[in-house]
């Protein structure tokens, strides 16, 4: 992380709020945390870009309308501020259930980059991608 400053700092609360927000299954939080342009977009890990706030919050709902539990462990988080824009990349190590099955079934690990602009009400969140990890962690092999 470079320099501390309260920039990163309020960068850091927004993306935690944004997790806290999904594992409460709060649509209303989970909003807050995205900016209001219609310019804003998201990948979740597997799905094609979704583009426009509207889409981007229904994602959500979908997502939340058939989890019924999820928890983030997020891991090897950095945050860069430059001017207006903020970028954080994690680890995100997630439990996860459905509806359909009784406790925790799925776990998964997620490479996340969160892009973060600076607006007249703090922090919003503009652009997420997430993609899904499938090589166990370690170091990068060699090429030949």
């Amino acid at each position: 992380m470079s320099g501390y400053s309260a920039d990163v700092a309020a960068v850091e609360e927004v993306n935690t709020e944004l997790y806290a927000a999904v594992e409460a299954g709060d649509l209303d939080r989970i909003g807050a945390v995205w900016d209001d342009g219609n310019d804003v977009s998201c990948v979740h890990p597997g799905w094609a870009r979704l583009e426009g706030r509207a889409n981007v919050l229904r994602s959500w709902a979908l997502i939340m309308a058939n989890t019924a539990y999820i928890e983030f462990f997020l891991t090897d988080v950095r945050v860069e501020v430059s001017g207006d824009l903020a970028v954080v990349t994690c680890a995100e190590n997630i439990l996860a259930g459905t509806h359909d099955e009784e406790g925790i079934g799925e776990s998964a690990r997620v490479v996340a980059t969160n892009v973060f602009r600076r607006t007249p009400h703090g922090w919003r969140l503009a652009v997420r991608h997430g993609s899904p990890v499938l090589a166990p962690p370690g170091p990068v092999p060699e090429e030949p």
